[in-house]
């Protein structure tokens, strides 16, 4: 039996799959709880959440993204994650590049059985924010 994924392993994992355009689904809860806020978007629930990221990958390409202080903390079956993130990609539609320095943080639960498709930890909610100068 392999060892599980730690939280933070799971959360490199979630910005390798973007960067290279795998599924991201699983690694959301399929729940009606589970919470996703976008720099555009407010997503409520698992299945509006993997639609909107299954889109999402068929409508960009080229992501980049660039963890500048990951700060990750388990505790008894859910983990908490906050980073500044430089995060950028191009609208395989119109070719435009989009860039942004991001604030990312959520919550991750544990999952009891582990399978071959779904991380050890999933999102149980995302928050990403552009900050803007006031």
């Amino acid at each position: 039996m392999s060892p599980r994924a730690s939280a933070e392993a799971v959360v490199r994992d979630y910005y390798d799959a973007l960067r290279d355009g795998d599924p991201l689904a699983p690694y959301f809860r399929d729940d009606d709880s589970t919470v996703k806020f976008g720099i555009s978007e407010s997503l409520f629930g698992g299945r509006e959440i993997a639609a909107a990221l299954e889109e999402q990958t068929e409508t960009t390409a080229g992501w980049s993204i660039e963890s500048r202080h990951l700060v990750v903390e388990e505790r008894d079956g859910f983990a908490t994650v906050a980073d500044e993130v430089a995060m950028a990609w191009t609208d395989a539609e119109s070719g435009e590049r989009h860039r942004f320095d991001s604030r990312w943080s959520g919550t991750l639960i544990e999952r009891a059985t582990t399978d071959a498709e779904t991380p050890d930890w999933q999102f149980a909610g995302m928050h990403v924010s552009a900050a803007h100068e006031l």
